[in-house]
């Protein structure tokens, strides 16, 4: 597999005699500020976000003494398991990565694009409508769980196809600069994330190809999304460091690197996980792709995100905040609570010895680095919607604090019951409370869940309500075009 000839070409500044206020490849439909492609994309994972905390209750209630013995069927929380995680965890964070492509290419939606974005889109309806079948066996596989339904089935694999075919036809495009958008360095982030994605492709091909006839539905959705997994979350990885280096930049008003630094970079963290085609090609049962992407997981990804970390806050130390943007200190929160989850889930991770919730609390921290991020970059997306930045930006940076602080406190939890032996993938009466200390992590993951869930709820009140506006930007804002005239 090649890098796309554009990952090495640098981003076009906008044409400003092409920047017509009503030009729709910048505006999109009807005089919106957001190129209309990253306008669906968002709308897309905001709303998977909202039905993923709707369903988040249930898991929470599944796990909490005293509650879960309301509903004794845990096939129940299951399901409401698997899709939520499908829609917080797949359908979220890669109908972001749809927005960010699309912003990094701001241009006129082709037939192709809205293609993408309906497959997708019908996708997400066909699991949602599949996972609430009664009856369906859900299969808790790891990184992708399923519902064994061929509804469920055929929408995870629409969405998929959808995103995947959105997400790879704007690799190969030139990425465009304007005022106040994505800076260069954060661009060549976002096309990383896209490689990421079309290699993970290539290893779930590879791997189907090497599963054996005859196995169980859990061996063959544990094995067959194994591999990939590992993939996405480079994928994930790539498209929350490129949303960092967007926040520095809105935080500082300097760019945290060249595109030429990004760009060598985002080639290490990309580079070893070439190998898992070509180890998953060996078999989807054999050892070396088994051991091969817990190692690739465990020592390919941190250290070039620690790296970029630090360079990070060196920028931050070196030029402070920008006065003259009114979302820098959102911004730059933003940033710090989508850092400080990353080092937590790093921190988890080295502890984990067994299977035990220990691993749902590494998990847990980790991703929830990558949607602190990607709030933060949905704030940057539709602030340019609204008339009051500094109220609204005050807001968002305490919302995202509130889901930081809750974030932290659950997957705190998870571990105090994983390091008394608390056992993952288990609800209701699944889970056999032996100790004051597992009892005593299910209270605080149950009460940092709280959090989390206001604070979800609280993001979509801020992010929804401009979305959905049909004003325009204000004149000089993020994404408003700079006049030809100027």
């Amino acid at each position: 597999m090649s890098l796309p000839v554009s990952f090495f070409a640098p981003p076009v500044p906008l044409p400003r005699s092409s920047a017509a206020p009503s030009s729709p490849d910048i505006l999109g439909d009807a005089g919106h500020t957001l190129p209309l492609g990253a306008r669906r994309w968002l709308t897309l994972a905001v709303g998977s976000l909202l039905l993923a905390g709707l369903l988040s209750l249930s898991v929470v209630v599944g796990r909490l003494p005293g509650l879960s013995r309301l509903i004794d069927d845990p096939l129940f929380f299951k399901r409401c398991l698997v899709v939520h995680v499908d829609l917080a965890l797949v359908v979220w964070f890669y109908a972001m990565l749809g927005s960010l492509s699309a912003l990094r290419v701001p241009r006129r939606t082709a037939a192709p694009d809205a293609f993408a974005f309906i497959t997708a889109t019908i996708g997400v309806v066909g699991l949602i409508a599949g996972g609430g079948l009664r009856g369906a066996a859900p299969i808790l596989a790891n990184y992708v769980p399923v519902i064994d339904h061929p509804l469920f089935l055929a929408g995870l694999a629409s969405f998929f196809a959808g995103m995947l075919m959105f997400v790879s036809g704007n690799l190969g495009r030139i990425a465009v600069r304007r005022p106040g958008g994505m800076p260069g360095d954060a661009a060549v982030g976002v096309q990383a994330a896209g490689v990421a994605l079309v290699l993970a492709l290539a290893t779930w091909i590879s791997a189907q190809a090497g599963l054996p006839a005859g196995l169980d539905r859990h061996t063959f959705f544990e094995f067959g999304f194994w591999g990939a997994g590992h993939v996405l979350q480079v994928a994930n990885v790539c498209g929350m460091v490129a949303v960092w280096l967007w926040l520095l930049r809105r935080t500082t008003g300097h760019d945290v690197l060249s595109v030429r630094s990004a760009r060598g970079l985002f080639l290490l963290l990309l580079a070893p996980h070439f190998a898992m085609p070509l180890l998953s090609a060996q078999g989807a049962m054999h050892t070396t792709y088994i051991a091969g992407a817990t190692w690739l997981m465990r020592w390919g990804i941190f250290p070039v995100v620690l790296f970029m970390l630090g360079l990070s806050l060196r920028h931050l130390v070196r030029h402070g905040l920008n006065p003259a943007d009114p979302l820098a200190r959102l911004a730059r929160n933003g940033f710090a609570g989508s850092a400080a989850l990353t080092v937590l889930g790093f921190v988890l991770g080295a502890m984990i010895r067994e299977s035990s919730t220990l691993i749902p609390a590494h998990y847990h921290a980790s991703l929830g680095g990558v949607t602190t991020a990607f709030m933060a970059a949905a704030y940057l997306m539709v602030a340019p919607l609204r008339a009051d930045l500094r109220r609204f930006g005050t807001s968002a940076r305490r919302q995202l604090a509130c889901f930081g602080l809750g974030q932290s406190i659950f997957a705190l939890g998870f571990a105090i019951g994983g390091i008394y032996g608390l056992a993952r993938k288990a609800y209701a009466g699944e889970q056999h409370v032996r100790s004051i200390g597992e009892q005593t992590g299910l209270v605080v993951m149950g009460l940092g869940g709280l959090f989390a869930a206001i604070a979800g709820v609280w993001f979509l009140v801020l992010v929804v309500r401009p979305l959905c506006s049909r004003r325009r930007a204000p004149s000089g804002s993020p994404f408003q075009p700079v006049p030809a005239s100027s």
